[in-house]
């Protein structure tokens, strides 16, 4: 039983921290909105690259893009509720039947790499070489967090036995 309350109890961490995250840029929206703005511009990459084509200058796609992220962020939030609550109802059932309550937790995993890994990493630091930018990157927080998931997610889809009964 300790390694499945463990199990939901770090799924309920990883909702914890999507939901701040979430919260942060609801509340922050100023803040958080200019470091879109910035990476998403490139006006902080290094002067003359070649890469700046790829800028986007318009206000409204900075709104729709910040607004995609903190979507896929309070989705992720919810998904990794939704699994830890799977697991919770799921804590005393045999081993296999944890094992399929724990579709919900690769969902949302899935999901927290596609918006850090696949947003910030690969679009944020690689197509608008937010890499280049000393004030506006976000690749080692998106490091972070994904990794953070990943590592839970490796523990969590371990098999779980059956509960001994005493």
């Amino acid at each position: 039983m300790t390694l499945r309350l463990s199990k939901i109890v770090m799924l309920l961490c990883l909702a914890a921290f999507c939901f701040l995250v979430a919260f942060g840029n609801v509340t922050d929206y100023g803040s958080n909105f200019a470091f879109v703005q910035h990476v998403l511009s490139m006006d902080t990459t290094f002067p003359g690259n070649a890469l700046m084509y790829r800028s986007i200058t318009s206000p409204a796609l900075w709104t729709a893009g910040y607004w995609l992220i903190i979507f896929g962020e309070a989705l992720t939030c919810l998904l990794f509720l939704a699994a830890a609550l799977n697991l919770w109802r799921a804590r005393h059932a045999s081993g296999r039947d944890f094992d399929k309550a724990k579709k919900f937790a690769v969902i949302a995993t899935t999901l927290g790499f596609l918006v850090w890994f696949f947003g910030f990493m690969a679009i944020g630091g690689e197509w608008f070489a937010m890499w280049q930018s000393g004030t506006w990157n976000g690749q080692d927080a998106a490091f972070k967090f994904y990794m953070t998931m990943l590592a839970v997610l490796i523990f969590v889809i371990q098999p779980d036995r059956d509960l001994e009964r005493n």
